[in-house]
């Protein structure tokens, strides 16, 4: 499986032709900083497109928060592009360089060696009777989510032949380890290193406490059923975005997708600088921990 077989981080100098830039939809200046930096690009005699996702790009700039990353993994993913995410929101695990840092990390393209992070994705392929298959790709996670007023759910699940649980809760969520930081960590899931091969199964609301999450190999398939019909039909939700109805004679397919998302990152930190700073951890001990680093 490749996403499993390649190196979670490498390095690499590109010989840049063309970069995509896509910018946060409706969000003035992130099409500011998309013009500044297509100038510098084009100065360097790089082609620059502008909100268009192509093949033949060599590297795809995003620029606006996670949430605009998330809508671009699957076809940056498709297409094999590094993303190098520019974060002009308050909080980014994805988009992880800063506005202010934006030209120095574009300058990083076109003349170092950066550092790039194999991140698996998932594949969810929704099955029903005498229906063609669906599929959608995610980055961070799909879950099975019942309606505001409707009953708790109750969802057979299993990996590969082997029964899990049937969860009575109000949704379910298969999240990847880059995922785990979102809506899986909401839900009281674990933090999950995004080298780690794994895909997370964390209920939402479970009616049992003793109902935990479970941390599963990658290669596992996953395949959840509802158990009995509801009056509003339960929704799969992929990365954010409502997919499609699931009814009882569906089933929910989740496993590795075969091809990751590439993403550039920042050379200055690491996952756990990130943490300590989006999750506030050990405000004013920092020099504490330095201190006990080196000693």
């Amino acid at each position: 499986m490749p996403p499993l077989s390649q190196s979670f981080r490498s390095t690499r100098k590109f010989q840049i032709r063309h970069i995509g830039i896509v910018c946060k939809i409706d969000y003035s200046p992130a099409d500011v900083l998309a013009k500044t930096i297509r100038g510098k690009l084009q100065g360097h005699g790089i082609t620059v497109s502008i909100n268009t996702i192509q093949k033949d790009q060599d590297i795809l700039i995003v620029l606006g928060g996670d949430g605009t990353l998330l809508h671009v993994a699957d076809q940056a993913a498709h297409y094999s592009l590094p993303v190098l995410g520019i974060n002009m929101g308050n909080l980014g695990f994805l988009t992880e360089r800063t506005e202010q840092e934006a030209l120095t990390a574009v300058n990083e393209l076109l003349t170092e060696e950066v550092t790039i992070e194999n991140r698996m994705m998932l594949k969810a392929t929704l099955t029903e009777p005498d229906k063609p298959k669906k599929s959608r790709y995610a980055l961070n996670e799909v879950v099975i989510n019942k309606s505001t007023l409707d009953r708790m759910l109750k969802l057979s699940t299993r990996a590969d032949h082997e029964y899990i649980n049937t969860y009575k809760a109000d949704g379910l969520i298969f999240s990847t380890p880059t995922g785990s930081t979102a809506y899986n960590l909401s839900a009281g899931g674990p933090l999950v290193y995004p080298g780690l091969a794994s895909i997370l199964v964390t209920p939402i609301c479970p009616f049992m406490l003793s109902s935990r999450p479970v941390l599963l190999p990658a290669e596992s398939r996953l395949q959840t059923q509802l158990m009995e019909s509801h009056k509003q039909t339960p929704q799969v939700i992929v990365d954010g975005q409502a997919a499609w109805d699931m009814n009882d004679s569906a089933c929910l397919i989740v496993e590795a997708a075969k091809q990751p998302l590439y993403l550039i990152v920042s050379p200055h930190r690491d996952y756990f600088a990130i943490l300590r700073n989006k999750l506030h951890w050990g405000i004013g001990s920092k020099n504490e921990g330095e201190q006990e680093t080196s000693s």
